[in-house]
């Protein structure tokens, strides 16, 4: 089977770009071939059982299933984290988030002992509330030694995804099934435990969005982690903020990946429950997409 053959097949979805990425992340992940094995033509020297699997895969991209659920990977931070339909396929964007957090707390974390020799702060409190995949737990985790790091999630098949992550990238995280939207009267307890930062990418995509995107999504990426309704656009961000009120230690920080559409409403709306110094960043295509915020 060619190289160009291949990607051909999937221009009726994907730009050329695009389809060419993805019939290369495939020779990686499934085949082991890199981009020299694929110029020299090793494609074309496949054995049967290897183009019998190779031609499936093309058949199930050719339907619009995204190749992370294809081959049950994908890339984020430098790390290869397995994906299923149940969750959510972690976004460059989203390792941005990661990325500006380890940069100021590579900024922050270290003080003066008192012989003047300088050590890390240990047992820094972290929480990821809908952690999906386990894709911002685990990188805070794993970049983030003196970390302690819990994440929540509604979904059992979520939870089970990242757990099976967490295992295989030597994490250790904490995982808990909890529900932001509904911690009653049995979740009391949570609010004595304190935290010095909480992160989260909830779910915020609006309903009326959905003309804008494209189908692999909409058809194959769970609904429960992508949208919001739409006359209530900010319900897990008002959520976590007025959680993060009650448990964030003093001067503790609030990271949240935005909807551009809404990113001023919700910095507007952190700052009304009494957090200070909110910054919005702008993600790799220049729209606004991170907040920080600073409990007061």
């Amino acid at each position: 089977m060619k190289y160009e053959t291949l990607w051909r097949r999937l221009t009726g979805i994907y730009d050329t770009d695009e389809a060419k990425a993805i019939v290369r992340w495939v020779l990686d992940v499934r085949f082991g071939l890199s981009l020299t094995d694929i110029v020299c033509g090793k494609t074309d020297e496949m054995g049967e059982a290897e183009r019998a699997e190779l031609e499936a895969i093309m058949q199930r991209l050719e339907k619009g299933i995204p190749v992370q659920y294809v081959v049950g990977v994908a890339e984020f931070c430098g790390r290869r984290f397995h994906v299923e339909p149940g969750v959510l396929i972690p976004r460059p964007e989203t390792g941005e988030l990661c990325e500006i957090i380890l940069e100021v707390r590579k900024a922050t974390g270290r003080r003066v002992s008192g012989n003047g020799k300088r050590r890390e702060v240990r047992e820094y409190q972290i929480l990821d509330i809908g952690t999906g995949s386990g894709c911002i737990a685990i990188t805070l985790a794993l970049d983030m030694p003196q970390a302690n790091v819990t994440a929540w999630d509604i979904s059992e098949d979520a939870l089970r995804i990242a757990k099976k992550n967490a295992e295989a990238l030597g994490a250790d995280v904490t995982f808990e099934k909890q529900d932001i939207l509904k911690l009653g009267e049995q979740n009391k307890s949570l609010t004595l435990k304190s935290f010095d930062l909480i992160v989260s990418n909830p779910p915020y995509v609006c309903q009326k969005e959905q003309a804008t995107m494209g189908r692999h999504v909409l058809e194959h990426e769970p609904h429960l982690a992508l949208f919001v309704p739409d006359d209530d656009p900010l319900c897990f961000y008002r959520a976590i903020a007025n959680f993060g009120r009650k448990v964030l230690k003093p001067d503790g920080l609030l990271y949240f990946e935005l909807n551009p559409l809404y990113a001023c409403e919700t910095e507007a709306m952190v700052r009304e429950l009494g957090f200070s110094e909110t910054e919005i960043k702008q993600d790799m295509f220049g729209k606004q997409r991170f907040l920080k915020a600073k409990k007061i």
